[in-house]
């Protein structure tokens, strides 16, 4: 069986991965590079049970155990440990008491803000580098046959006749393939031209990796951030196992543009975040910038992923607008989808609820 799967981000990936673990190897399509939008840029936070009562905790829990059984299996580094995590609160406009909540579990934390919630244990939430872990799914799916293949995607050719994918256009050569997968994040929304696919948004965010001069404990922090205009905002600050510091925060309402390549960087976002992490914690006040960040959250109309076969089209199936859970629900999108391509019918997972025609497509 031929597949194609159309975009290396982390969705992509395990993708390629699960299918190689049963004996397809998948050829994988990337215009830029692997992880080389919001799948290298993402804080890398898992959360086992923050979807209770909605219709992706099945897709959480079981991709957050799944999680776990992969750091044995992908054999390599890519920073997944078990945290804390806890709700802080910080305002321009008025102060905390020092020394109230739980602000005295963080030890690193200045006492501006104050720490009032516990989010998660190290059972519940855990925190890998994107990355890495991006890259990780995708070499072992390379070593079981899978292959990466660089170059941009023209067109997704169809047989009128049988009514099914034929292959895809790259560069000018087209590539036979039985099935073909859009796993392209926001730009899951260039497919619509070739597949009846509902309307997929790019979401805009910020972020910097710290370097501090002094290790940090490994507790995630949520922070309810009132700024001067009274504007609530909520920074994430999430601690990696090889000593950075994650912080995003902010957002940007710029277009989605053409490639990953071309995504901008607002400095100014950037050096509010800076700032914002000095009044957090000393230690953060005085770490070293990596860089500034910015990258593109893929969404849907209803906040839900769309995972599944699309409808009209044998052989079309998609997995994309997992929002800000795509990391943690990378690897059972993956099985399920998977399994969807190879038996038929997804087993570890009900997909119905992700079904790409439960939204209208786009183009009608």
């Amino acid at each position: 069986m031929d597949v194609i799967i159309i975009g290396a981000g982390v969705i992509g990936s395990a993708i390629a991965y699960y299918l190689s673990r049963k004996g397809i190897g998948a050829t994988v399509i990337e215009r830029c590079d692997t992880a080389c939008a919001a799948s290298g840029k993402s804080g890398g936070f898992l959360a086992r049970d923050w979807c209770v009562g909605q219709p992706q905790d099945q897709l959480a829990q079981l991709s957050f155990d799944l999680h776990t059984d992969l750091t044995d299996a992908l054999a390599t580094d890519y920073g997944y440990r078990r945290v804390d995590t806890y709700a802080m609160a910080l305002s321009d406009r008025r102060s905390f008491a020092r020394g109230t909540g739980l602000s005295t579990a963080v030890n690193w934390l200045n006492n501006e803000g104050v720490v009032h919630q516990l989010l998660g244990d190290t059972t519940t939430t855990a925190q890998l580098h994107p990355e890495r872990f991006t890259r990780a799914l995708l070499t072992a799916a390379c070593t079981a046959g899978a292959q990466l293949r660089l170059g941009t995607v023209e067109s997704i050719e169809r047989d009128p006749v049988k009514n099914q994918v034929s292959g895809i256009t790259v560069d000018g050569r087209f590539l036979s393939a039985d099935a073909v997968v859009i796993a392209m994040g926001p730009w899951s929304l260039l497919a619509t031209q070739w597949l009846p696919l509902p309307a997929i948004y790019g979401l805009k965010g910020y972020s910097i990796p710290l370097s501090p001069n002094t290790p940090v404990t490994a507790d995630a922090l949520f922070l309810d951030y009132e700024d001067q205009l009274g504007e609530r905002h909520g920074p994430e600050l999430i601690p990696r196992a090889d000593g950075e510091v994650y912080l995003c925060g902010f957002s940007g309402d710029d277009p989605l543009p053409v490639s990953p390549e071309d995504v901008s960087i607002d400095d100014t976002a950037c050096n509010r975040l800076r700032v914002l992490a000095g009044r957090v914690s000393t230690v953060l006040a005085e770490a070293t910038v990596v860089q500034h960040q910015a990258c593109y959250r893929p969404i849907c109309e209803d906040a839900m992923p769309v995972v599944g076969a699309i409808q009209g089209t044998r052989g079309a199936y998609v997995a994309t607008g997992h929002n800000c859970w795509g990391m943690l629900n990378a690897p059972g999108t993956g099985l399920a989808m998977a399994e969807l391509i190879s038996d038929g019918q997804a087993s570890s997972i009900d997909l119905a609820p992700f079904a790409p025609d439960r939204l209208p497509p786009l183009r009608q």
